[in-house]
């Protein structure tokens, strides 16, 4: 009854925000190592992480993950409630935004009252606690407390509670018999004031219980405690407050569930009954290495949050033995440069800042997601290797991967388990040069391996700074860039590819774009750099040459190509171009002063370009269309700040990795192959049950330049396609994304064709080779 007229009063507010549902073509891959709070309801124990939520069903055991793709903002979660009288999960947001999660139901509820609030300071927004009692829930945060009716979702009364009516930091609120309790911190004390008062929007109706600092206030049953920065706990009884116990630690979350006190700590969970007397206690557990962040319980079991196990479980009776709950995910929510491999992609968490510094350093390690499961590795497995960046397989030895630290060399890692540090006691790679820390810092980045298996790698502050490694040799080679700058300091550098003709080309910090060919051992190398040569910053972040041998690139002011990449090297007056269009009759350049981070080439040489701030692009061959702009707001994005993009052609996935997690889409696009041998369509047959215009046949496998007729058994001509014409998303019936073609089962007349057995005749542009296949369609 409560869940269907709450249902029914969402609709009579137009101006609240519902979220999209984007699970048909997205999959978030969050990490929920890292618990904020925990909380329980319905027969689920919830969980949040950074950014991301997950329940835990207690009877079957089955997890389920609630992240940006089904609707939630993206942001970092502070704390989180379920109401079990309204079948709601509330989420509090460190930047005072609030989201309602339904039961069984894809909407999820945004309200943004508080983030739209221009009397609070932005720093002062976040949200510390929900306390619920009848219809309301009373929202603890660092400005005060603010009061929403659930049942009418709408917001009630702000309490700025400090003196005079300042705001102030409200960690968690309480009712217990006729009054509401407030903890609150920075010496601001415990505070009451009756609940039934209309106007506790005065400050002078909240009376001053105690003095001091204070974490958190609970009741439980006919008992009321607080906690404090002393680490003692107190039970309050007519105001006065009496010591009971000190904790080696700060409790971290203290909460009444069922009739038992809980307390956390960051090693120690306690659960106390009525008389305050410990029924159960978990320790910290070496097996586990971690800080405990929140608890509850069930009738038998402790849920503990962790900072890197996700939930702990452990039963009440006997907590020696504890159970890791979480979805699989990869290590962290920050991931920093990513690599698509066939079914595969490898994580790592870097990182260096804008101007490439790596301080402080990180000790992350990295993840793989191989065939839908994650393998992580801890930085204890990575041989001590410290910001990890760049990684690059072995094309010619797939279980070998090569990963760039940003302080200790080159990390090789073979059949998942890390193997080599090179650094320079055992390689030809190189300290930087600085006096005042010799031989010790060793910025590898970008690495790529060219058509006959040689490693390339840049290491920055040298004066060698580019460097060919053979893995079935060990053969090392240096190549030096003095002819372009003889600073050490000059060579910092965000990515390298290599052409057709061996040319490596090197996006750079100070030095534009670099273009290298060894030249059968007279070396060749040029840079463009300046305004003169259309290079609209000399700080050069992205590239990616397309099936044309164009050279796309990425700056931290705009988008450039060089069309004309043969004669790089012989052309005194190279010139890389912007590309103008039309919007609204109107000429402009395209991603004008748009800080790009990445750029991408699918198999129909469109392109997916990254952004440090406006989301992601989807362009066509020539970027004169714009097939999609992804933004948080539009699509499943926990931010619009990317730092990295990789492509899997295999299925047509793009990954994307932001500030704020890991997510993919599933563009449906693959690569072309070599000739028509292996093509094949799927599903075949078309069963009735299989939405073809909704969900649509797919013709994989094909060349790059190839003609697709599709008949009926009598020859009657139904669809036709051709690479390069009639490219995916223009609306065609039968459209062509690289290796794969993608028919929505209608005919010339664009009606759905009938029941029967279609040919699907392939014919190779180039080679001349052609290729029949047969289609069931059965309705």
């Amino acid at each position: 009854m409560h869940k269907r007229l709450f249902i029914f009063i969402i609709y009579l507010f137009p101006l609240l925000q519902f979220s999209q549902d984007f699970s048909a073509l997205w999959k978030g891959h969050f990490s929920y190592n890292e618990i904020k709070d925990v909380t329980q309801g319905n027969n689920k124990i919830y969980a949040a992480a950074d950014n991301a939520i997950f329940s835990l069903d207690i009877q079957t055991n089955e997890i389920q993950e609630i992240t940006t793709v089904n609707g939630l903002s993206g942001e970092t979660i502070s704390t989180i409630h379920y109401s079990e009288t309204y079948e709601l999960l509330v989420v509090g947001y460190q930047n005072g935004l609030i989201e309602i999660v339904f039961d069984n139901n894809d909407d999820i509820l945004s309200i943004v009252d508080i983030i739209d609030k221009p009397t609070i300071p932005p720093t002062n927004k976040k949200i510390n606690h929900f306390n619920a009692y009848q219809n309301y829930i009373y929202i603890s945060t660092d400005y005060g407390i603010t009061v929403f009716d659930l049942e009418r979702l709408e917001f009630g009364d702000t309490y700025f509670i400090g003196n005079g009516g300042s705001q102030i930091q409200v960690n968690q609120t309480t009712i217990f018999g006729d009054y509401i309790y407030a903890a609150c911190l920075n010496d601001n004390g415990i505070k009451k004031a009756n609940i039934s008062n209309f106007n506790l929007i005065d400050f002078q109706n909240w009376q001053l219980v105690r003095s001091g600092n204070w974490l958190s206030i609970e009741n439980q049953e006919d008992n009321l405690y607080a906690t404090g920065t002393d680490r003692r706990i107190y039970k309050i009884e007519n105001d006065i407050l009496n010591e009971l116990f000190q904790y080696a630690d700060a409790p971290v979350d203290v909460k009444s569930i069922n009739g038992n006190l809980i307390v956390t700590t960051k090693n120690n969970v306690f659960i106390y009954d009525a008389n305050f007397n410990i029924i159960s206690q978990v320790f910290a557990d070496p097996s586990f290495e971690t800080q405990y962040t929140a608890s509850t319980v069930d009738t038998e079991n402790i849920y503990i949050g962790t900072k890197d196990f996700g939930i702990l479980k452990t039963s009440i009776t006997n907590p020696t033995v504890l159970e890791e709950i979480h979805p699989d995910g990869p290590l962290l929510n920050i991931p920093f440069s990513i690599k698509a491999e066939p079914n595969e992609l490898w994580v790592t968490f870097g990182e260096y800042n804008l101007f490439y510094n790596p301080y402080p350093l990180n000790e992350r390690g990295f993840s793989h997601l191989k065939n839908g499961v994650w393998i992580n590795n801890q930085y204890s497995e990575v041989l001590e290797a410290k910001s990890l960046n760049n990684i690059v397989v072995n094309p010619f030895n797939t279980n070998q991967v090569f990963i760039s630290s940003f302080f200790n060399g080159l990390l090789e890692v073979n059949e998942e388990i890390p193997t080599n540090l090179y650094n320079q006691t055992n390689s030809g790679l190189e300290s930087m040069i600085s006096p005042s820390d010799p031989n010790k810092d060793i910025r590898v980045g970008p690495t790529v391996f060219d058509k006959d298996g040689l490693l390339w790698t840049l290491t920055g502050w040298t004066n060698q700074p580019l460097k060919s490694y053979n893995p079935s040799t060990n053969q090392w080679n240096a190549f030096s860039f003095s002819n372009i700058s003889k600073i050490p300091d000059d060579f910092r550098f965000a990515n390298i590819v290599i052409g057709d003709d061996n040319t490596k080309w090197i996006s750079s910090f100070r030095n534009g774009i670099i273009g290298f060919n060894e030249n059968g051992g007279t070396p060749l190398i040029k840079s463009i750099s300046k305004e003169s040569q259309n290079i609209p910053a000399e700080f050069t972040t992205a590239l990616a040459l397309d099936k044309r041998n164009q050279l796309w690139i990425g700056t931290i002011r705009g988008l450039r190509v060089l069309y004309n990449t043969s004669n790089y090297f012989t052309d005194e007056n190279v010139q890389a171009e912007e590309i103008i269009i039309e919007e609204n009759g109107i000429a402009k350049e395209l991603l004008f002063q748009q800080f790009i981070t990445d750029i991408e080439v699918d198999g129909s040489n469109n392109k997916w370009i990254a952004t440090q701030d406006s989301g992601l692009f989807y362009f066509s061959s020539d970027g004169q269309k714009t097939i999609f702009h992804f933004t948080k707001d539009n699509s499943p994005l926990p931010s619009n700040s990317i730092r990295d993009l990789s492509l899997d052609d295999t299925n047509g996935t793009v990954y994307i990795a932001t500030i704020k997690g890991l997510v993919s889409f599933r563009a449906g696009g693959s690569g072309t192959v070599e000739d028509l041998q292996s093509a094949y369509i799927y599903p075949n047959p078309v069963r009735p049950t299989f939405d073809i215009v909704e969900k649509q046949v797919k013709i994989k496998d094909l060349s790059e330049n190839v003609n697709i007729k599709i008949t009926d058994i009598e020859g009657n001509l139904v669809a036709e396609a051709q690479s390069g014409t009639n490219q995916r998303y223009n609306g065609y019936n039968l459209e062509i994304n690289g290796g794969t073609a993608f028919w929505n089962g209608k005919n010339l007349a664009n009606n759905v064709v009938a029941s029967g057995v279609y040919l699907i005749m392939l014919s190779d542009l180039d080679t001349f080779e052609t290729k029949v296949l047969k289609l069931m369609v059965v309705r």
